[in-house]
């Protein structure tokens, strides 16, 4: 078990070696009239508060406008099922939504329109919905990228009814102009025989109670945006393209946009060749997506690797069934050039020969996702602890902050994704003060009260 009480807020921060801005979290996931969305100040202070927003993720564009949705289906029904996709001003008045993506009807309810939105969403002008160097998002027009559930059959997979993956673009008017399916691209993805005959037993039944298979479970989408490999004449890396990764299958994936084919993949085998075989299993990834042109690494991909549990394959004494073979109880940060395969970065940092990898305390087995900031930082969402921290190239903490909100029901807190933003964003409120906030020494540090008056006699012993 973990500590149960610990300090919350920020707990770090060097405002000379950080990206000083706004940083932005969801208070906690999937919860009904909950904290909703925080933007605190690098002290920790909040600056706004939109409650009752369930982020899926949260993210704020220019001019302190948020996305994010106003609620979610329940899970007796739809597994991560957001009713709607809306864009809301600084004082939380709908100003987009989205919803028309399938009419529902659900046991007991009426009949209603639902976007079916889960995990990722990006707005046109911007690829992967963080800040980036002359690409700012859109606000008052333009396409945006959604990744929502599909029911489905497909044969191939299994004969048990799937929640499947789309990826549609929509117009600002909430039209529908490009849908694609990740089932219709099953034969793309390399699928042994083991892991094909244990899909089709379980296709990741587990999360959804057993009613609909989460197969792939996508949980980030973004555009590749203007890059390298593309302007040297690859053209698997067209801008237009689109990076995504499935949590169940280990797979990191590029789509080309106009085909729909699968034009790049990562997993779900990494011991084919040297390359993969030295990145070593990645499981259950989080947060897959191009370094945007302009910000340190750019045209590298990063990817927060969970470990914990995934993928589908032979049985073995951790995963008898052959669902969630591969187990890690360590997590890392990788950057990884595409076209090499190389590890250009890693948080942390890697130690060769080390007797035991997991021996540390960064681990998140779900949820989670990492920023390249302009200054070369990583900002990092340690998900399954509600931390969040800013680090440098040189594996340095150089801001932390921890989450103080809690659900309500279940009494935990899940960091989804956090995002850093500008300053500049937010015209609403005036630049904050940036207090530096030393590092505790963890073995002095006690809470008021549980010290001893005195000094306690310290004996040494006689040989």
């Amino acid at each position: 078990m973990p500590p149960t009480v610990y300090p919350t807020g920020t707990t770090i921060y060097n405002p000379e070696k950080c990206w000083n801005g706004y940083t932005l979290f969801q208070a906690s996931l999937h919860q009904a009239r909950g904290a909703g969305a925080i933007l605190v100040d690098m002290n920790g202070n909040v600056v706004n508060q939109w409650r009752g927003f369930d982020g899926f993720p949260n993210k704020l564009l220019p001019g302190g406008y948020l996305m994010g949705s106003t609620g979610t289906r329940n899970f007796k029904y739809g597994f991560q099922d957001m009713l709607d996709l809306v864009q809301v001003d600084w004082d939380g008045k709908i100003v987009w939504k989205f919803d028309r993506y399938e009419r529902i009807k659900d046991p007991c309810q009426k009949p209603r329109w639902m976007a079916r939105q889960h995990h990722d969403y990006q707005r046109e002008g911007n690829p992967v919905g963080y800040f980036a160097p002359g690409m700012p998002p859109l606000v008052d027009r333009g396409n945006t990228l959604i990744l929502c559930h599909k029911n489905l059959k497909e044969s191939r997979i299994s004969d048990k009814l799937l929640a499947d993956d789309t990826i549609i673009e929509v117009t600002w008017d909430g039209k529908i102009i490009w849908e694609w399916v990740c089932s219709e691209h099953f034969d793309e993805m390399g699928f042994s025989e083991e892991a094909r005959n244990t899909m089709a037993r379980n296709p990741g039944m587990k999360l959804t109670g057993g009613k609909v298979g989460d197969w792939m479970h996508m949980n980030c989408m973004s555009t590749l945006g203007p890059n390298r490999w593309f302007d040297g004449g690859d053209e698997r890396f067209h801008p237009d393209n689109i990076i995504w990764a499935g949590r169940q299958t280990n797979i990191t994936a590029i789509t080309d946009r106009k085909t729909g084919k699968i034009v790049w993949q990562l997993g779900p085998d990494f011991t084919a060749t040297p390359a993969l075989r030295n990145i070593g299993q990645i499981i259950g990834q989080h947060h897959a997506h191009l370094i945007p042109r302009g910000l340190p690494g750019e045209g590298n991909i990063l990817i927060f690797d969970n470990g914990g549990w995934a993928g589908y394959g032979a049985p073995n004494p951790g995963a008898p069934t052959g669902i969630d073979n591969a187990r890690r109880d360590y997590s890392r940060v990788l950057e990884l050039n595409p076209t090499t395969l190389e590890i250009v970065w890693q948080y942390p940092q890697r130690r060769e020969g080390f007797m035991f990898p997991g021996f540390n305390t960064f681990y998140s087995s779900f949820v989670s996702s990492a920023q390249r900031l302009p200054n070369g930082n990583t900002l990092i969402t340690e998900g399954q602890d509600r931390r969040i921290f800013e680090v440098t190239a040189e594996h340095e903490i150089v801001w932390e902050y921890l989450s103080p909100y809690t659900h309500r029901m279940i009494k935990i807190n899940l960091l989804y994704r956090a995002y850093r933003i500008p300053y500049e964003w937010v015209p609403q409120v005036g630049r904050p003060t940036e207090k530096a906030i030393p590092r505790f020494d963890n073995n002095k540090f006690r809470v008021p009260g549980s010290s001893r008056k005195r000094p306690l006699k310290v004996t040494k012993i006689q040989s």
